[in-house]
């Protein structure tokens, strides 16, 4: 039997995640055995200053590139957001493994919500300036009150275990948090990592999520992707590691870095860049923040479909805009304890949701629920349930597998059946003559 040795930062995160990568080559390459070895490097050393403010680049990378160029190891596990863009061409990627959610998430301690409802400011830990340029506009309309929530943001270091700590310290220590920002992907992957789940496991113990959405809040880019990089010339572990490789992730990924070479590089940048797969779409690339030269961003690109010459076409906008709304009785809903997903928020007027675990279609809707005392975990980006079914599905998140879809008296029909779905309002479209309703008939393509 074969063996490699992997080379991987010590940290409960890094060992979680190139466990999994050492069981995979493994898995792929019968007869292959992969060793980890821990190396210790200067960004794990040095943890009382704000990362921007440390000389030099590379931070959790060079000491693992020595051991690399040495031969101490055969691969490196990376994650992919830590890497420059330009590598030393002695090393090759190798494989970029499928990625895991991009998404940043907010973790709450359990004295967030009583200190917002009495008002006071909730100190947020992050040392990121992207976070730091798009999370404050986001939050303080995101978190649940008529009024816009009052933050102070914190700069925090340290392993994922360690800041998620800081939301359990008590309320007159010099350390406590309401809450941290944190990568999902990284906590999904600790989740997944039995070692590593019984650490977390009393650490997410009475949290409150927020799951950040893409557009207003992007990733950095390559966020949730990992690296594995061999040295050029070793053809034999190169071609074991390109088993691994997933081509849709590494698209993304290129898409994302794409923005950052526009910037000119670097791992302190004050903008995010994540691309989505949408179902039946191209890639949907979300770019907010601030570049270099302070000019600011808010872009969303994709590539335009081609227009078959038999495509006919149907705008929704001015049908929707002129259908009216009647409520329907939604007394004793019984929310409490479950999931619950709130398909627009005139949907969920008069439900009583404040032991529900909320999601909601998109940004506007979540906006209003907070305005309105609810406390939204999450959204679906305005693409649909579909585009967010798999976040949901997260283990780590621990939802309950009992949805209830709140939505209108004509939508019913478009949900999986193990869904409880209530309608709590009807649709009443406006009357449109029979030219106008035999074009919707004869539409190939519907904009709603």
């Amino acid at each position: 039997m074969h063996t490699l040795k992997l080379g991987t930062r010590r940290s409960l995160l890094a060992w979680a995640q190139s466990g999994w990568v050492a069981r995979e080559i493994e898995r792929l390459n019968p007869g292959l055995k992969v060793e980890l070895v821990g190396i210790d490097t200067r960004g794990d050393r040095i943890q009382d200053v704000p990362l921007q403010a440390v000389a030099g680049k590379e931070f959790f990378v060079a000491e693992l590139d020595e051991a690399l160029r040495t031969g101490s190891v055969d691969l490196t596990v990376h994650s992919l957001k830590d890497l420059s863009l330009d590598r030393p061409s002695d090393f090759t990627l190798a494989a970029i493994p499928r990625r895991e959610n991009p998404r940043d998430v907010v973790l709450f301690g359990p004295h967030a919500i009583e200190r917002l409802k009495q008002g006071e400011t909730l100190k947020i830990g992050t040392s990121s300036p992207r976070r730091l340029e798009n999370l404050p506009s986001f939050l303080s309309q995101a978190l649940p009150g008529r009024e816009p929530a009052r933050l102070q943001f914190v700069e925090i270091r340290g392993n994922v275990n360690t800041r998620l700590s800081r939301v359990h310290e008590p309320l007159t220590s010099d350390r406590y948090l309401d809450g941290v920002v944190l990568a999902f992907a990284g906590l999904i992957r600790l989740w997944a990592d039995e070692r590593a789940r019984t650490d977390m496991a009393p650490l997410l113990k009475g949290v409150r999520w927020m799951v950040l959405p893409l557009r207003e809040c992007p990733a950095a880019p390559g966020q949730g992707a990992l690296a594995v990089e061999c040295r050029s010339n070793d053809a034999f572990v190169r071609d074991a590691l390109g088993k691994l490789h997933h081509g849709p992730s590494a698209r993304q990924v290129e898409l994302e870095r794409e923005v950052l070479r526009e910037s000119g590089g670097g791992c302190h940048q004050r903008f995010g860049a994540t691309a989505l797969d949408a179902e039946g779409l191209s890639p949907i690339l979300f770019i907010r923040g601030k570049m270099p030269d302070g000019r600011a961003l808010d872009e969303r690109r994709f590539e335009q479909p081609s227009h078959p010459r038999a495509q006919r076409t149907w705008d929704g906008t001015e049908w929707r805009a002129a259908s009216t709304h009647q409520k329907l009785p939604t007394q004793g809903l019984p929310t409490s304890g479950r999931a619950v997903f709130v398909a627009h928020a005139r949907a969920a007027e008069g439900a009583e949701l404040s032991q529900a675990r909320v999601w909601t279609s998109g940004v506007p809707s979540w906006f209003k629920l907070a305005r309105e005392g609810v406390w939204v975990e999450g959204c679906a980006e305005n693409l649909g349930y579909i585009s967010v079914a798999s976040t949901i599905a997260e283990p780590v998140l621990d939802l309950p597998t009992s949805w209830m879809i709140l939505t209108h008296d004509r939508a019913h029909t478009g949900w999986p059946k193990e869904f409880d779905v209530v309608p709590t309002y009807s649709v009443s479209a406006v009357d449109y003559s029979a030219q106008a309703i035999e074009a919707l008939q004869q539409a190939t393509s519907v904009f709603w």
